[in-house]
């Protein structure tokens, strides 16, 4: 039973990706309207965010047309939340996904819009955070905005215990944006692309992860906004239904 408005347009779609070998399905929300990505918190699944009550929080806007959102599933349970898996498999995984990501999910829903050059909207909360950021910074070609709330973007202190790897490396945020060549990636990241990393100081809460990603864009001269709310906004569903209702509204220029 979906937990969302019947009369909101909600298609489910999905395909048998062979670089991951299984089905990956995807939801899509909204009746017209530029598009954004949504990645799913540590374990969560593509419908992750119908079931939270994510997708009811910003109803009126996905009616209003100002934007659509797609979801997908994570890898997380196959590779960094899976405490079986070697630390290698793990990896390799997180690149295979990065590149469904790239290569198949982006195509299909540039399919949707009628526009096969259309640059997206990538979004997530908590791990989903660090998924979106990844996939914005990997591809600034397909992402042109990121929406990262109470986010972490550096898998080194809690999930590598000390390995280390190219596969690493080219998919954490922080340890590859130092290093961007100049070019035209560079010039859409610091003139052609929005970038709002939204954190607090509440319970459960770490802005520190967003201060230090924020540190080094204003490095590398890549504009963006920081956004540290209260105290009384903790690490949960709540304070991320009114974080994106309030960014969709008032600050993505949708």
């Amino acid at each position: 039973m979906s937990n969302v408005d019947p009369n909101l347009r909600r298609e489910l779609f999905g395909w048998y990706s062979h670089r991951l070998g299984m089905d990956m399905p995807i939801v899509r929300y909204g009746h017209w309207g530029p598009a954004m990505l949504l990645f799913p918190t540590a374990g969560g699944d593509f419908l992750e965010a119908e079931r939270m009550g994510l997708i009811q929080s910003i109803a009126h806007h996905l009616f209003a047309g100002r934007l659509q959102i797609f979801s997908i599933n994570s890898i997380n349970p196959w590779a960094w939340m899976n405490p079986g898996m070697p630390l290698h498999e793990k990896a390799r995984n997180q690149v295979l996904f990065s590149e469904y990501v790239e290569q198949e999910v982006v195509p299909h829903i540039r399919a949707c819009l009628g526009n096969g050059h259309a640059r997206i909207g990538a979004a997530g909360a908590s791990f989903g955070a660090f998924h979106a950021a990844n996939a914005f910074f990997r591809r600034p070609d397909l992402f042109e905005l990121l929406l990262g709330l109470g986010g972490f973007y550096d898998l080194q202190a809690e999930f590598l215990h000390g390995y280390w790897s190219d596969d690493v490396y080219f998919n954490n945020p922080v340890s590859y944006i130092p290093n961007v060549s100049e070019g035209p990636g560079m010039d859409l990241l610091r003139h052609h692309s929005r970038i709002h990393l939204v954190t607090s100081r509440g319970a459960w809460e770490e802005p520190g992860y967003s201060e230090h990603l924020s540190h080094l864009l204003h490095q590398r001269g890549i504009p963006h906004n920081l956004d540290i709310w209260g105290h009384d906004m903790p690490h949960d569903w709540p304070t991320w239904y009114r974080q994106l209702d309030h960014y969709v509204g008032e600050r993505l220029g949708y």
